[in-house]
């Protein structure tokens, strides 16, 4: 699978991030500009060893990474999304985007998606989100787990 991180702005939750894509063996796409320069320590230290382990692109707009994964199916994660995530089967080179820590998705984004792409994770109604690695971790880890972990020996 493809996480794609559309603008990240805290150095933890990517290196969190870069950890749950090696383990799973997804690969990681990052939307400049990032809120964080790319050697930041705080990023290296929440990866971790993992960094060697991952497949990193940075591309400099959103437009560049859907010219590069163009055959893909596309997933936008969305507290604004009225299709819970687990609805979806999901296969082996769909796309998961994520918006920025601190705004989500912008809506001109979004726009690029109809309704049954803009998937959401189910939350308590007073919650207003799920923090940036987690959110990852909950939709790759069931997309993953409904293709029956395939990869693993």
């Amino acid at each position: 699978m493809h996480i794609v991180l559309y603008q990240p702005e805290i150095p933890p939750n990517t290196g969190n991030i870069i950890r749950i894509c090696a383990n799973t063996g997804a690969s990681l796409h990052l939307i400049r500009p990032l809120g964080f320069d790319w050697d930041d320590k705080r990023m290296r230290r929440a990866g971790l060893d993992y960094h060697d382990f991952t497949r990193v692109t940075l591309h400099d707009s959103l437009a560049a990474c859907e010219q590069q994964l163009h055959t893909n199916r596309w997933f936008a994660m969305t507290t604004k999304g009225s299709r819970n995530f687990a609805e979806v089967a999901f296969n082996a080179q769909d796309v998961l985007l994520f918006g920025p820590e601190t705004r989500g998705l912008p809506d001109e984004v979004l726009a690029r998606w109809p309704g049954d792409r803009k998937l959401r994770i189910p939350m308590q109604a007073s919650s207003r989100s799920i923090n940036l690695a987690n959110s990852v971790a909950i939709t790759l880890y069931e997309a993953w787990r409904q293709r029956g972990y395939d990869g693993i020996l």
